[in-house]
């Protein structure tokens, strides 16, 4: 095959909103840069699909049908010569096991995957660019290329933001087996990393407390830009408060948090290079700003302070004057950082300002936070001001799911956990491993088997109910078997009620079966593309955000901590398991023994 690889331009199509438009179940919001990135949202592009339906566009230009492995366009053309392109077909998106040694995991990533596939076209560049790839390439096939879009694609999905377990199908992809094979790495890659950061954002969450805020600071520890944006966007999804990341606030509308850097700090070497030490007060009075700390800074004793760190936070309050947050390690954090924080939160209060706090980057946190918040409050009662014992302690420094639970067990007094690398990287664990794997052809269930039974696939076409108990917790996940009738309707014999009892099977060991009488049954699969259409209305990053939170909030404790979770049950029915059975019978060769 040819090594040619000639640049791509990807044109994306002006959108223009009428308000009419922006009126049509969701809010639109529109920022471009260059011809890179477009997004909308969480808006619909009133272009057309060519079946006159709505149809949405990829945040990113890089996602487009060529953002795949060779072997699907190879497969494609197969599937096309030997006239297999239109064979309907299922496909399921799924994973075998949670992340991080945990037992669940956040579901993300589904804007993306609908966004895609509305989309879904080969651009007249993208078709040349496959046959310089394929020289012998039939221009018949080019030329189906060109016409291919996805109106005979349907997708059912579980809603973004949900907790989900192994073998779940997140995805189920229905439609000519082309169209559905041409789904596979795209839908893969716009998944995985996006539920396993929302994953290792959730168990940060957990491990940090609801009473407690954490942030997102791994920017510039990312893989990459298109890393460092989708970490932003599914770490806020997956329970963080906010991110230092600018272009996230600009697109994704994610709270934006910040102080200064050391180098800040450093870059003042002496008193002189505070070139203007006066500030205005709320009245219009000015005062020495700087002058007024030293005062303080005597009175309370602190005469051993660098006075450099002194007139650096000096220039952060001149310019924010109610948003001091100090960062107090740079020289020593308890002799001169924390002090001369102190000074300048006094010399504010005086005239009419409030300071907010300060972040510790280095050091034993748990010991420097209750110190620091000692001396707050020594001070605090000195001057007789409530709020400078609740000033606002932060830490940083390479924080992770261990470290946090392990300053949990010690006491600390941090109400702020600003988290990077191990946040944005998943550095615990660099992949999540969903697959994608056929189901069902031509109305006939298809298996793929393993020596590893985990490995081994759930045939046919099949949905998810979750039982909840008394309690209101989810005791099982039960994938069923869904049939069509005469009419290509899909329709269910086995639907678990409420208050029946249901027999719920592990698909695997056949000893493992319970009866559950379900207080409340979720149906977790819907339509949400179908004809060429988007199907359902899509939640902002906010709704999608606080609905993850309340998922996790119902799941049973045990199942989500973060040492030793108790299994979760993910079950069969009856029908779903002799099913398997039988198909794995049926193809396992008979070996002979002679």
């Amino acid at each position: 095959m040819s090594q040619s690889f000639t640049p791509l331009k990807r044109k994306n199509d002006q959108i223009n909103n009428t308000q009419e438009e922006s009126d049509h179940l969701y809010q639109t919001k529109e920022l471009k840069r260059v011809n890179t990135v477009i997004y909308d949202h969480v808006g619909i592009s009133q272009s057309s699909n060519g079946n006159g339906g709505i149809r949405m566009k990829p945040l990113n230009a890089f996602v487009t049908p060529l953002l795949t492995d060779l072997y699907q366009i190879t497969m494609a053309y197969s599937l096309w010569k030997n006239n297999r392109h239109q064979v309907p077909t299922v496909f399921d998106l799924y994973f075998r096991k949670a992340p991080f040694g945990g037992e669940f995991t956040v579901f993300a990533g589904l804007e993306e995957v609908i966004r895609f596939v509305s989309d879904f076209h080969f651009t007249k560049d993208e078709c040349n660019h496959i046959r310089e790839m394929i020289p012998e390439v039939d221009e018949g096939f080019i030329e189906y290329l060109s016409k291919l879009n996805s109106s005979e694609l349907t997708l059912y999905a579980i809603k973004e933001g949900s907790v989900v377990f192994p073998r779940i199908p997140l995805i189920r992809v229905e439609g000519p087996m082309i169209i559905c094979q041409l789904m596979e790495t795209t839908l893969l890659c716009l998944v995985n990393f996006a539920s396993l950061v929302a994953t290792n954002a959730a168990r940060h969450r957990l491990a940090v407390g609801k009473d407690k805020i954490m942030l997102e600071y791994g920017l510039r520890r990312a893989q990459g830009p298109d890393g460092a944006m989708s970490a932003s966007r599914y770490s806020y999804l997956g329970g963080a408060d906010g991110t230092s990341n600018v272009l996230a606030h600009c697109f994704f509308g994610i709270p934006i948090k910040g102080t200064h850097a050391h180098s800040f700090v450093t870059s003042y070497n002496k008193e002189e290079d505070l070139k203007d030490r006066t500030i205005v007060d709320p009245q219009g009075n000015t005062h020495d700003l700087y002058e007024l700390a030293k005062h303080y800074r005597k009175e309370l004793g602190y005469t051993n302070t660098v006075l450099s760190e002194l007139a650096a936070f000096t220039a952060y309050a001149r310019t924010f004057p109610n948003g001091l947050l100090s960062l107090v390690d740079t020289y020593d954090t308890m002799n001169s950082g924390v002090p001369n924080f102190l000074c300048l939160a006094l010399a504010l209060h005086k005239i009419g300002y409030k300071a907010v706090g300060i972040r510790l980057d280095s050091g034993d946190l748990s010991y420097l936070s209750k110190a620091s918040r000692r001396l707050f409050t020594e001070v605090g009662k000195k001057y007789q001001i409530d709020y400078f014992e609740k000033f606002r302690i932060v830490a940083s420094n390479d924080l992770n799911e261990p470290t946090i639970t392990a300053l949990n067990r010690q006491g600390h007094e941090i109400d702020v956990f600003a988290i990077g690398t191990n946040l944005v990287t998943c550095q615990a664990q660099p992949a999540l491993g969903c697959v994608y794997k056929l189901v069902e052809i031509d109305g006939a269930p298809r298996i793929k088997l393993s020596q590893e039974t985990s490995k081994v696939t759930l045939p046919g076409r099949k949905t998810a109910y979750r039982l909840y108990g008394s309690e209101g917790h989810p005791l099982v996940d039960l994938l069923i078997l869904e049939q069509n009738n005469a009419n290509g309707d899909s329709q269910n014999n086995q639907v678990p009620k409420v208050g029946e009892k249901v027999l719920c099977l592990h698909p695997f060991e056949e000893q493992k079966r319970v009866v559950v009488t379900p207080k409340q049954v979720e149906l977790l699969h819907q339509k949400v593309f179908s004809n060429g259409e988007v199907c359902v209305p899509l939640p902002t990053l906010e709704q999608v955000r606080s609905f993850c939170l309340h998922e996790i909030s119902k799941i049973r404790e045990d199942h989500i901590r973060i040492s030793n979770p108790t299994p979760y049950k993910v079950s069969v029915s009856k029908e779903l398991y002799d099913s398997l059975h039988q198909l794995w019978l049926q193809s396992v060769p008979i070996k002979e023994l002679e």
